[in-house]
């Protein structure tokens, strides 16, 4: 029910403004006070006490009518206001979602990027290692060419060699068929040389022989003369 003041409250019930306070004074009305401190009675309790008149009532529901209004509207203003406050809110919410799926799409291109990255690298280094073997089997083949004309001029040169050599052999014969009749000259000249130089190795032998025995003869003589 709506509240009204002492003066209010005299034109609800035609009494005048000094009944209605002395009956909040005595108690016979029973009152409350508002936010400015000021006493306020029901209309109800107006209605119990004093009865209320036609226009009175008239003008009370029209009050109350009012008063139902403004609550209405103040009801209203309240469901609009939660109900922009729900539109913020989920606006915030798809803003932070698409912010999510923008971020969700970004993570998917990188890593396709780094996917598509990472098998470039599969492919260059699959392709730098079969280089490499085939590099590997080329200087092998180029070793084992090399080694092949190595040992093919070798056998070359051992064949020019052998060639050589019995050109020189058949050279060597034919000088000494044609110097034979001085064979037993160099024979002889050998023969003295060597008799030459076993006599030199015995008179060597010799001396070395005296020399021992001289260095004998003085240890032997050194020892006396310490024993004296």
């Amino acid at each position: 029910m709506a509240k009204v003041g002492a003066q209010r409250a005299a034109e609800l019930t035609g009494k005048s403004k000094s009944t209605i306070q002395r009956a909040m004074n005595t108690g016979k009305l029973s009152y409350e006070m508002d936010s400015n401190n000021r006493r306020i009675i029901d209309v109800s309790e107006l209605e119990r006490v004093y009865g209320l008149s036609g226009s009175s009532s008239s003008s009370s529901s029209g009050g109350m009518n009012s008063q139902t209004t403004v609550e209405a509207e103040l009801k209203k203003a309240t469901d609009m206001i939660e109900m922009e406050r729900m539109k913020m809110k989920i606006k915030m919410l798809e803003d932070q979602l698409e912010t999510s799926n923008t971020s969700m799409e970004d993570l998917r291109a990188q890593r396709d990027q780094w996917q598509k990255q990472a098998q470039q690298v599969l492919i260059t280094s699959q392709y730098s290692q079969k280089q490499a073997e085939e590099y590997k089997a080329e200087l092998k083949s180029r070793e084992e060419a090399a080694r092949k004309r190595r040992e093919e001029r070798e056998k070359i040169m051992g064949n020019r060699m052998n060639k050589m050599q019995g050109q020189n052999e058949n050279r060597n014969t034919s000088e000494a068929g044609l110097k034979r009749p001085n064979t037993s000259t160099n024979t002889e000249r050998s023969n003295k040389q060597d008799r030459e130089r076993v006599l030199t190795e015995e008179n060597a032998k010799k001396h070395d022989l005296k020399e021992l025995l001289d260095f004998q003869g003085l240890w032997k003589k050194i020892k006396g003369e310490k024993a004296a």
